[in-house]
């Protein structure tokens, strides 16, 4: 515990420091993307540092458990409504997430040679955090998952303010940008809405432990949490410090462990992650320039549904530039929970992973 508790404080300290950084530059998903290069860098460069980088499993796994609520938090009665207007473009997402999916997968498995398991896990469209923190209790090489998930999300935020700022104006963007520090913090929060956190996420696992669900730590506490706010029961805003510690979490565990990986390996994963976030968002352009032509749809509104970037920034860059935010928010739900629900059984038929 003594070891576990050294390593946490080394790796969170790297992780909080490089992350407050990236935040300060407007770098994207600053405390995932600072956490994970700052502590991978650290530890690369001074080699005694390794020893005194990771994350406990102990931590982990409740950080999961405290994302499936969150993730569940995000469906509302509204779209119950909603969800019929939604139709068409629903299942052109679902359609493009499906075709994009298999190309990956069969480009990296059968072209690239990379393990079943995780060419699949590369293969994800979306859902960065989920998938890393997924990905690290199915396969030894969640290194190479958060690499390929971080490259994704990298070109789209590159790409997508661009792409808004061309049609709303700069001024938006930065406005954006601001309004991701703005989400509610500890302090805002009454102790009801904390112990109901807490209770769904306990409540949650210990459902899904007892029915023996395939991750319960995931899809227990996101399940209960769906159920709770789709009836209208709860409202539980995204918590800044959960959020942040999630972050740092995740981040920070993957770069302790790329830290160990040779340059040349990292050269080589980055080529595949560059074709592969290409392809990726290639097949949801098209699928958004096709939905263009339904009236009421703009294509910037419907880019912003289906492009892969992360569910809470879309959602925001939506909310600032005017567009459906339910419409937006509802499409990137769906696309997470199709992917972590079909999780367990398509990793069953892709056999064990190879361990190396």
């Amino acid at each position: 515990m003594l070891d576990d508790l050294r390593r946490l404080a080394v790796t969170f300290s790297l992780a909080l420091a490089c992350g407050w950084s990236f935040l300060q530059i407007g770098i994207p998903a600053p405390f995932l993307m600072g956490s994970l290069f700052g502590v991978w860098i650290c530890g690369g460069f001074i080699p005694r540092l390794r020893p005194y980088l990771g994350v406990a499993r102990w931590l982990h796994i409740p950080v999961v458990i405290g994302l499936g609520v969150l993730i569940g938090a995000n469906f509302r009665p509204e779209l119950i409504a909603n969800a019929s207007q939604w139709l068409m473009t629903m299942t052109m997402m679902v359609l493009t997430t499906i075709i994009v999916t298999a190309i990956l997968f069969r480009f990296l498995h059968h072209h690239r040679g990379y393990d079943a398991q995780l060419a699949f896990f590369c293969a994800i469209p979306g859902g960065q955090a989920e998938a890393l923190a997924l990905a690290r209790q199915m396969i030894s090489k969640d290194h190479v998952v958060a690499l390929f998930h971080l490259v994704r999300v990298t070109v789209v935020f590159v790409s997508t303010p661009f792409l808004l700022a061309i049609v709303e104006g700069n001024a938006a963007v930065i406005q954006s940008n601001e309004r991701l520090t703005t989400m509610p913090g500890l302090g805002d929060l009454p102790a009801r809405e904390w112990l109901i956190f807490a209770g769904l996420a306990l409540a949650g696992f210990g459902v899904a432990k007892l029915i023996r669900l395939p991750m319960p730590h995931l899809l227990g506490p996101m399940g209960l949490s769906i159920l709770a706010h789709m009836s209208g029961i709860l409202e539980l805003p995204r918590i800044g410090e959960f959020v942040i510690l999630a972050q740092l979490t995740i981040g920070g565990g993957i770069g302790a462990r790329l830290a160990s990986v040779t340059a040349r390996e990292v050269v080589e994963i980055l080529k595949d992650a560059i074709v592969a976030s290409g392809i990726i968002l290639a097949c949801y352009l098209i699928a958004a320039m096709i939905l263009a032509i339904v009236p009421g749809k703009t294509f910037l509104s419907l880019w912003l549904a289906f492009v892969p970037g992360g569910l809470y920034e879309v959602t925001l860059l939506a909310l600032i530039f005017g567009f459906d935010v339910a419409f937006v928010a509802f499409h990137h739900t769906i696309r997470v929970v199709m992917i972590f629900l079909a999780l367990p059984t398509i990793i069953s038929l892709l056999g064990p992973s190879k361990k190396d």
